[in-house]
């Protein structure tokens, strides 16, 4: 089996790693910016620790096209704890990164999908072309960005979901240790149920009974990895007509996790209930350590204070008749 990193440093990487998981982190993403560094450390024929100077790790950074600075300031921070590491665990004297972070300005507020233009997504990605590398490429992605904007889920819990995740019994999915290292129930309704059912039937129709282990999503008899899903995505987006207003970050994957927060949110003020009482039930169902964390999602938009203005004006309104002008 080929190893996961083939540079001089591959296995100070994977140590790395394994001090990391070892907390309970999952470093997904820090795992793939660090195969990009390996990558390049290969290509640029580095054999010896010595020569990984903090010029060639500018090089490194400034070849990424990392153009916003909470991207790039990603990518450095990974580089900088890898090396912080190396230095604790004396392999290194000191760490050669010197470049510091970029200045960020004010963040950008996440796209969000209503319910017209998740439909258009889900018809669009219902209609993708099969290729040699990837067949039932249409039901595929029409069920992954229905479980992402209809449930909220993690673009990386998707990725990992199994056959064995999907229980029709009870109408749950099986989280397994997701981005906190907790594993937790979703609850679907009939409707995603008999999506579900039919996605099951149209895959074990073209490729035969899938088994317990067998990756719920997948081309190839591999998981379709999460930057997969992404780079679909972002091909996809030119087709809806989509207008990014100014000061709005461009739509991505984790854009219909947040559209699902938000669009929950108004639900409970249309309903007529209490936001606040219901943020706990909400921060379980996403899988957040706290409903701080929650709050992140809920982005204030013109629908939500609509809402918010006519709940104050239902409380205020008996106070204002009782004030004696």
């Amino acid at each position: 089996m080929k190893a996961e990193f083939q540079s001089q440093l591959s296995e100070s990487i994977t140590g790395f790693l394994a001090y990391k998981r070892a907390l309970g982190l999952s470093f997904e993403t820090e795992t793939y910016a660090l195969r990009l560094f390996d990558r390049y450390l290969v290509e640029q024929s580095i054999t010896d620790v010595d020569a990984i100077t903090s010029e060639l790790l500018d090089t490194f950074l400034v070849s990424r096209r990392r153009n916003s600075p909470r991207s790039y300031n990603h990518l450095l921070g990974v580089l900088r704890r890898l090396f912080d590491w190396l230095v604790n665990q004396g392999l290194l004297l000191r760490s050669p990164l010197c470049d510091r972070p970029r200045r960020e300005t004010s963040q950008r507020v996440p796209f969000l999908f209503d319910k017209e233009l998740a439909r258009r997504l889900l018809n669009v990605a219902r209609n993708l072309p099969d290729n040699p590398y990837a067949l039932l490429r249409g039901p595929t992605y029409h069920m992954i960005f229905a479980l992402l904007y209809g449930l909220g889920l993690r673009v990386g819990e998707i990725s990992r979901l199994c056959r064995k995740d999907v229980d029709f019994q009870r109408n749950l999915l099986v989280i397994r240790q997701t981005k906190f290292s907790k594993s937790r129930l979703v609850p679907f309704g009939p409707c995603m149920a008999k999506s579900l059912q039919q996605y099951i039937d149209c895959r074990e129709r073209k490729f035969g009974e899938l088994q317990p282990d067998d990756p719920f999503f997948s081309f190839r008899n591999c998981p379709i990895s999460r930057h997969t899903i992404s780079q679909t995505l972002h091909s996809i987006i030119p087709f809806l007509g989509v207008s990014v207003p100014e000061g709005v970050a461009p739509p991505r994957p984790h854009s219909l996790r947040h559209s699902f927060a938000v669009g929950t949110l108004l639900r409970w003020y249309r309903e007529k209930k209490d936001p606040a009482q219901y943020l706990l039930h909400l921060s379980t169902f996403l899988g957040h350590v706290n409903p701080e964390s929650t709050a992140v999602y809920l982005t204030i938009t013109e629908d939500l204070l609509t809402e918010a203005g006519e709940r104050f004006a239902q409380f205020s309104a008996p106070l204002i008749k009782g004030v004696k002008l």
